[in-house]
C-alpha cells in the first residue's frame, strides 16, 4: 500500500479524534488504522497477535515516521482483550472499533474456547472502556452468524441456520453472543453502540497463511501449486475491497443517529469460487490446476449480503469490482513472497 499522509490529507475535514482499535495489527485493522493516521486522528492500538502478523505493526510504525507522524498519534499495547483493559492508559476516548477476534476457519478453529471467549469477554472488557469514555463502540460481526443460510440473500432480520456443535460455532455462536451482549449494554446502560456484520473482505494486509479463499487461490496461483475448491466451486460468496469496506465502518461509527444495527456490509455482486478461482489464474498468468476436496462441515452454500439497510441510511455501496481489486491484492501479495 503506497499512501502518504501528505497526498490524502484533504480525505477529511472532521475534527481530529482519538480511537481505541482492538485487533490492530489484523486485517482490518492495519488498513483502518493506515486510513485513521493518515487524516490526523490519535489511535490507542491493542492486539496480541494471537492471529495477526507482528509485521503489520512494524509496516504502522514504518507509515507514521515516513509520514512525520507524531508517535503520540500511535500507542500500541500488547494485550489480549480476554483480560480487563482497566489499567491500560487512555486519554479521552471517542470511538472504540473492536477488530479483535480470529477470524478464518484455520485460526478460530485452532482453539474453538479461546475464540468464543474473544467474543464475549473480550466484547465485555471494551464495553466497560465505552461506557467510561462514554465512547461510541463500532463491533465487528460477522456474515457467519447466518450459519448455511436458508434465505439469499441475507437480510438482517433473518436469524440464521447455525449449527451450535459444529466446527464453526466457536466462531458463528461467539459472533451472535457478542451481538446479544451489546444488545443488551445498549438497553440497560445507553451504551452507544454500531453492530456491523462483515461479509468476505480482502485485500493489502490480509495474513498469506490466513486460509480464506481469496488469500488461498492468490498464493497458490503465484507459487504455481494446484489451486484447491473445497466441494465442485458452485458455492458463492461476494467479495468486498478492503477501501470500500473502511468507508462504511467509519460513516457509520461517525454517525450521530441512535441506530445500533446490526447492518450488513459487504459486495452484494455474487461469484461462484470456481469462478473466483479462474479469475485469479488468469490475472496471475498462473499455470495452476484446480483440484477438488471434499467440503468442510457445514460450510455455507451461499453467501451475499443485502445492503439495502446501509444504502438507505447511509448512501453506501462498494464501487471497486472485483478484478481491479484482485489486481491491487496481487500486487501486495507477489510483494510478500519476494
Amino acid at each position: 500500500m503506497n499512501i502518504t499522509a501528505k497526498e490524502n490529507s484533504n480525505q477529511s475535514t472532521l475534527p481530529h479524534k482519538t480511537f481505541l482499535i482492538a485487533g490492530a495489527t489484523g486485517f482490518i485493522g492495519t488498513n483502518l488504522c493506515l486510513k485513521l493516521l493518515e487524516t490526523g486522528h490519535k489511535i490507542y492500538a491493542i492486539d496480541n497477535h494471537n492471529s495477526s502478523d507482528p509485521q503489520n505493526l512494524i509496516s504502522i510504525k514504518n507509515f507514521v515516521k515516513k509520514n512525520n507522524i507524531s508517535s503520540k498519534n500511535f500507542i500500541f499495547y500488547h494485550h489480549d482483550i480476554i483480560n480487563s483493559l482497566e489499567n491500560l492508559e487512555f486519554d479521552k476516548l471517542d470511538v472504540i472499533y473492536n477488530l479483535a477476534c480470529p477470524a478464518s476457519p484455520p485460526q478460530y478453529q485452532k482453539d474453538p474456547i479461546y475464540t468464543f471467549k474473544t467474543s464475549v469477554w473480550g466484547v465485555e472488557n471494551l464495553v466497560k472502556i465505552a461506557l467510561k469514555h462514554e465512547a461510541t463502540l463500532l463491533h465487528a460481526s460477522t456474515s457467519e452468524v447466518y450459519g448455511d443460510a436458508l434465505v439469499h440473500p441475507q437480510v438482517e432480520n433473518y436469524w440464521g441456520n447455525v449449527n451450535p456443535v459444529g466446527i464453526r460455532s466457536c466462531y458463528d455462536e461467539g459472533k451472535r453472543a457478542s451481538e446479544t451482549l451489546i444488545y443488551g449494554y445498549c438497553k440497560t446502560q445507553n451504551l452507544n453502540a454500531k453492530i456491523v456484520r462483515i461479509f468476505n473482505t480482502y485485500g493489502p494486509f490480509m495474513d498469506v497463511n490466513d486460509g480464506r479463499v481469496v488469500s488461498n487461490f492468490i498464493n497458490q496461483a503465484l507459487r504455481r501449486e494446484d489451486i484447491t475448491i473445497y466441494g465442485d466451486g458452485s458455492q458463492t460468496r461476494s467479495f468486498c475491497y478492503i477501501d470500500d469496506l473502511l468507508k462504511i465502518l467509519v460513516k457509520f461509527a461517525e454517525s450521530d443517529d441512535d441506530f445500533y444495527g446490526p447492518m450488513n456490509c459487504g459486495n452484494p455482486t455474487e461469484f461462484s469460487v470456481a469462478e473466483l478461482a479462474n479469475l485469479v489464474i488468469k490475472l496471475t498468468k498462473s499455470s495452476s490446476k484446480i483440484i477438488y476436496k471434499s467440503l468442510p462441515q457445514d460450510d455455507p452454500k451461499q453467501r451475499r449480503p443485502d445492503i439495502s439497510l446501509a444504502q438507505q441510511k447511509y448512501a453506501w455501496s462498494p464501487q471497486i469490482e472485483l478484478e481491479e481489486g484482485l489486481i491491487k491484492t496481487i500486487n501486495y501479495f507477489q510483494n510478500q513472497l519476494q
